[in-house]
This record gives C-alpha cells, sequence and structure tokens, in this order.
C-alpha cells in the first residue's frame, strides 16, 4: 500500500513544482563571487521556502486536477474514463423518511458514463422491507419505476437523487466536462487535517464547496444548500477499486440532523451493463 500511496500522490506533487522549479530558477542567479557553498545553501533555502509558497499559492485548478490526478492514478481523468465506462455498485443505505423514521434497504445503483454528468444514464434499485424499486436519471430526467410500472416520484425523493449525482464527488472529478466553474475559497483546519476549500458551480448555478486534504488530495467533505437547507456530506473508508480511489462509506446531515447513511460492498467498473433498464418502457 505504501508504494501504491507513493505513485498517486507523485503527479499531485510535481504539479505544484512546475511553479517552484521556475521561481527557484529565477531567484538561483547571483554574483559569480560568490562562494560555491554559499551558493549551494542559499539554492537549497529558496528551494524550500519556493516550494512552500507555490503550495500556499495553489489556484483552483491545480488543486481540482490533483484531486483527478489522486482519484484516477496515474492515468488521472483518462483513468476514469476508461476505467469507469460502467458502475455496479451494491450495498446498504439507511435514510430517514418522511415521518422522521429510519428505513434500511439494500441497494444497487448502475451507471452507464457518458462524456459528462447530464448525460449518464444511473439507475438506483432500493429494496426495503415493503417495498422495492427503482429511481432512473436518463435524457436529463427522473422517472421511477414499481412492478415494471412507471411512476413520478415524491419530489424529495427526486431531489434526494438528482443532489447525489449533482453534489456528489463527481462533479469535481469532471468539472470540466460539465462546464463547471472553481473558485479557491482558502484554507481551513478540520481535526488537524489541513484542507484546500473548493467552490465547483456547474452551468445551472448549483455550487457545491469541496473541502479536499492538502496532502492526500482526497474529499473529505461537501457542502451544499437547497430549499434554506444546509447539506453536509462526509466520506470515510477510501480504498482503490481497480485502482480508482472510492470512499466506501459515507454520511449525508441536513442542518446537522442525520438523514442518510451509505456503506459501499462491492463496486466493479466496466461490467456490461444493459442500456434498456435505463428505459421508462
Amino acid at each position: 500500500m505504501f508504494f501504491r500511496f507513493k505513485t498517486f500522490v507523485l503527479p499531485a506533487f510535481l504539479i505544484f513544482a512546475v511553479v517552484s522549479n521556475a521561481a527557484a530558477q529565477d531567484a538561483s542567479a547571483k554574483p559569480a563571487a560568490e562562494k560555491s557553498d554559499q551558493k549551494s545553501d542559499k539554492k537549497k533555502q529558496d528551494n524550500k521556502k519556493q516550494s512552500g509558497d507555490a503550495d500556499k499559492n495553489a489556484t483552483a485548478e491545480q488543486v481540482a486536477e490533483s484531486t483527478v490526478v489522486i482519484y484516477g492514478g496515474l492515468g488521472g481523468r483518462a483513468s476514469l474514463n476508461q476505467i469507469r465506462k460502467t458502475t455496479i455498485e451494491r450495498g446498504k443505505i439507511s435514510v430517514v423518511n418522511a415521518e422522521g423514521k429510519t428505513e434500511q434497504a439494500n441497494y444497487e445503483r448502475l451507471i452507464l458514463r457518458a462524456d459528462s454528468i447530464d448525460k449518464e444514464r444511473v439507475r438506483f434499485n432500493q429494496e426495503f422491507p415493503s417495498a422495492k424499486y427503482a429511481l432512473v436519471y436518463s435524457d436529463d430526467k427522473i422517472f421511477g419505476i414499481f412492478n415494471d410500472s412507471v411512476f413520478t416520484p415524491r419530489e424529495d425523493a427526486s431531489k434526494a437523487f438528482q443532489n447525489h449525482l449533482w453534489h456528489g464527488i463527481e462533479a469535481l472529478l469532471r468539472y470540466k466536462e460539465n462546464g463547471s466553474t472553481l473558485e479557491l475559497v482558502g484554507r481551513e483546519k478540520m481535526m488537524n487535517v489541513d484542507l484546500y476549500v473548493i467552490d465547483v458551480t456547474d452551468k445551472q448555478k448549483r455550487k457545491t464547496r469541496y473541502y479536499v486534504s492538502s496532502k492526500t488530495f482526497r474529499v473529505i467533505m461537501l457542502e451544499y444548500a437547497e430549499d434554506n437547507v444546509k447539506y453536509r456530506r462526509k466520506f470515510y473508508d477510501y480504498n482503490y477499486a481497480q485502482g480508482t480511489l472510492v470512499p466506501y462509506h459515507s454520511i449525508l446531515w441536513a442542518n446537522d440532523k442525520q438523514v442518510e447513511e451509505t456503506r459501499i460492498q462491492t463496486i466493479t467498473f466496466g461490467q456490461k451493463v444493459e442500456e434498456n433498464i435505463f428505459q421508462a418502457s
């Protein structure tokens, strides 16, 4: 695991090193009369200072691109697109229903990847003790399927489903494909973890704030607001699936009240997924 971690982190460091090396070369020019040992000491000090300045002055795009490299491996964006052509994810989910009671279900998420999230096709099968149904996102529309019959989901269910698409980690990793804009809000420290804070705003003006570790470039938490409710999702139990990084556990809060908890049991990429399961009839 140690060697794998080194392999993925190095490219992210190199993004900042480009800025550091350029500045260091400019600052290293000294009169020829200086002694060689003084030059060497000064160069080391300059390199150390410039490296710190590059990290401190990182741009939103540098942080985002470093995150893409960490999640996609050495191939970065190309690896994510190639490996994650399809996704089959299964696990358990706990949600708070409209009556305020917690319900547990087995779930299956099936994804056909597209050039951008709005063209994606997603099917979310849920099996509760009392009911089994699916929510489907296709052609930028959401519908439900129950016993092979199509229905219109409740507004809260549709919003929760859509929020998972547009306020998730993928929205950061695919900001370019989605035509989203980036803003580096600043730096924060949370539980002794130094974080970059980045806002991603898509073409529909949906904004998500990401808290990215400055050391590992993993997304630790994200926040977004809707209908005067502030949502916060935290990610845990990161591991690699087919060379790409996946958080296997996440918890969602709404105004500081836990409303969802998801645990992935298995996730595979690249397996065949039939297109007809995303159709209304």
